[in-house]
């Protein structure tokens, strides 16, 4: 079982790649929430449940300001695949190699498979995670804990 990084730690800073010549770097996000959402794998039933949940959310989670981010070991190409099966309409990030930096980073790697975690964080406008969740591998998540850290973030910023 991994030890996720808990809420009041600053969240490690990454570049990913989104495609085959695109990347991301999570920094150049700070000023609003993010979430990032790491998954074991593209194709295989409860992930594809799971962000199809999140994709399905998107104006809801865009209404509390946050970017949505997908992180699995899978490579870009699977994720071009699974993107345009499954219609997501929020970055799948590659962290492919070296395999699994980034969720080893997060506490949310599973070296005996070699994948990541069904992990959940929530990080605020300042780069701080403010809310982390691992679900069992085999359970779909959801998205309520999500929604509440980030209603709570809401609610910090309006006072």
């Amino acid at each position: 079982m991994s030890s996720l990084l808990a809420a009041g730690t600053a969240a490690p800073d990454f570049t990913l790649p989104t495609g085959p010549k695109d990347r991301l770097t999570l920094h150049t996000l700070r000023g609003k929430p993010v979430v990032l959402a790491f998954y074991p794998a593209d194709f295989s039933p409860v992930c594809g449940d799971q962000m199809a949940l999140y994709n399905e959310l998107l104006p809801e989670f865009q209404r509390l300001s946050a970017s949505v981010l997908g992180i699995s070991v899978d490579g870009v190409w699977c994720h071009a695949a699974f993107a345009r099966e499954r219609k997501i309409g929020f970055p799948l990030l590659a962290d492919f190699e070296p395999k699994g930096e980034i969720a080893r980073a997060y506490g949310a790697y599973r070296a005996t498979e070699g994948v990541a975690e069904r992990a959940l964080f929530v990080i605020d406008a300042q780069g701080v995670i403010s809310w982390s969740y691992l679900s069992p591998v085999a359970v779909n998540p959801g998205a309520d804990g999500i929604l509440r850290a980030l209603e709570s973030l809401a609610a910090k910023a309006d006072k």
